[in-house]
């Protein structure tokens, strides 16, 4: 059984099959009693657009939760920065096997990476059918 992962925000807008959910993401250490004073602390509002057939249901200023499997969550970092990483490191062992001068290994090492940014963005589409959020009234 897949853990789900929560969190609580509110409602900007609804239209059209989506609904755009306000939510504020709030740092490890935000929870510390001296955050308000620290510099390292960080508290930022990011939104969510989320597709749903019962966007009727909610208004701006609804209070929800939205809700997304963390074993979606833990392949998005995979994709999103474990493999990248790897690539990155295949292409420069190999380029390095290879003895080319360390410039064209820096730049083709660059360039591999830059490649799989830009299958991803192709594959975008795809991977949001796949990356889905839900929404529940609070």
């Amino acid at each position: 059984m897949e853990t789900i992962a929560t969190h609580p925000g509110v409602v900007v807008h609804s239209a059209d099959g989506h609904v755009q959910v306000k939510m504020e993401v709030i740092s490890a250490c935000g929870s510390c009693e001296a955050h308000a004073h620290c510099t390292f602390s960080e508290k930022k509002d990011k939104l969510v657009d989320i597709d749903t057939p019962h966007w009727k249901d909610y208004q701006p200023d609804d209070r929800v939760t939205v809700i997304i499997n963390s074993g979606r969550g833990l392949q998005a970092v995979l994709i999103a920065y474990v493999l990248p990483a790897l690539v990155m490191l295949a292409a420069f062992s190999v380029l390095y096997i290879l003895k080319l001068p360390e410039l064209w290994i820096a730049l083709i090492t660059i360039l591999v990476v830059c490649i799989y940014g830009w299958v991803l963005y192709l594959m975008r589409h795809r991977l949001q059918r796949k990356f889905t959020f839900r929404i529940e009234k609070q």
